[in-house]
């Protein structure tokens, strides 16, 4: 693997079963080892049930369908009241040098379907990015795509409320008059947990539209500086982000396109896209900047999800749980002939607006959120 200057540093992260999650049998170090003050932050969950593959398949082929859909189509997903935070993404997100980010597309979808069905999200003026109402595409567009996503997505949720216990049980041992339970509900019960579908044109088709746009291109990976001036390293200012691991597909082998006839037969029939077993550049993939200044990529097993700790988590636990800068690599160009695509899957589980995330200033997860644009623009 690629080092970043001699930054780069090899490091395992912290893996449970989902059964001992279950039953609350998570020692408090491994814990510790996972979001503590010197982690990675960011624990893997094994053992998933056995429908987590299929859907896991299934809807982060959906990105790449999605994404090839006809700009009409795509620019009737967007949602420019939302800031672009519901629906379709495209070109809308700044980077740190200020310019546009063509690179990858996002499809934000409100989780609120969690809760049950036919529920809706009270709407705020002040934060229609967390509460505008969620645009699916038709279906005949996209067959079987919100059904697909919203299960993929409450397997996800039903994970995190599972950590969040455990983290509940470790914060109680831990944490003066802390109260029980707190996370847990609050990652139960958030009307604004949010769910972004990405995905990561191929690099061909990328340099192209970048070159239309005036934006440089994605810089070899050879320093963290280098790295995060193209992608900007960020911290999840949520509770628990819940993740994927991506698939690559190449799309100049199995182009992304429903067929007519396809599009009118039962959703189940929509197929799957082949992916290839690995990323084809072996520097793509999630990295995280550790406390000690070495920047460490993380690999996520097909079969597991893993959670990364948000700022939220940080205040709730009095920063016995920290939050973790990272950021996403998508790979750079590979053989003449392919076009391939990184597919992912984020959910970010979050506070209610009126929650208070930080007891000792009365803060609420809305007056944070606000702090946070304020702080990043």
């Amino acid at each position: 693997m690629t080092k970043f200057g001699g930054m780069y540093e090899p490091r395992n992260a912290v893996i449970v079963s989902l059964e001992d999650l279950k039953h609350s049998s998570v020692p408090f170090h491994i814990l510790e080892e996972a979001f503590g003050p010197s982690s990675l932050g960011i624990l893997i969950v094994k053992d998933l049930p056995q429908r987590f593959s299929r859907l896991r398949h299934k809807v982060l082929s959906y990105a790449s369908y999605l994404a090839n859909l006809p700009t009409g189509e795509l620019d009737a997903l967007s949602r420019p009241s939302a800031k672009y935070l519901s629906g379709w993404s495209h070109g809308k997100e700044a980077l740190k040098s200020g310019s546009y980010d063509t690179l990858k597309g996002s499809y934000y979808v409100n989780c609120a379907f969690f809760q049950g069905e036919g529920v809706t999200v009270p709407s705020s003026v002040d934060f229609p990015e967390f509460t505008a109402p969620n645009v699916w595409p038709a279906e005949t567009s996209l067959p079987g795509f919100q059904v697909a996503f919203e299960e993929l997505c409450t397997l996800i949720i039903d994970t995190a409320v599972l950590v969040a216990r455990t983290c509940d049980q470790y914060a109680v041992a831990h944490i003066e008059d802390y109260e029980p339970g707190y996370l847990e509900q609050v990652v139960k019960s958030s009307m604004i947990t949010k769910a972004r579908l990405l995905h990561y044109f191929p690099p061909a088709a990328s340099s192209q539209s970048l070159q239309a746009t005036n934006i440089s291109p994605c810089p070899p990976a050879s320093t963290a500086r280098d790295h995060d001036s193209w992608c900007a390293t960020h911290i999840d200012h949520g509770c628990l982000t819940g993740l994927t691991s991506a698939i690559y597909v190449d799309e100049a082998a199995h182009p992304p396109q429903i067929s007519m006839s396809d599009r009118t037969k039962p959703s189940s029939t929509v197929p799957a896209l082949p992916f290839l077993p690995s990323a084809p550049d072996p520097d793509a993939g999630l990295y995280i900047h550790a406390r000690d200044s070495t920047v460490t990529k993380i690999s996520i097993p097909p079969d597991c999800l893993a959670f990364q700790t948000g700022e939220a988590l940080q205040i709730i636990t009095g920063g016995k749980f920290r939050a973790v800068p990272h950021f996403v690599r998508a790979g750079g160009a590979v053989k003449d002939g392919t076009r391939v695509a990184r597919n992912t899957l984020a959910v970010f589980t979050q506070p209610g607006l009126d929650e208070v995330v930080d007891r000792a200033k009365g803060t609420t997860f809305g007056e944070f959120s606000r702090e946070v644009t304020r702080r990043f623009g």
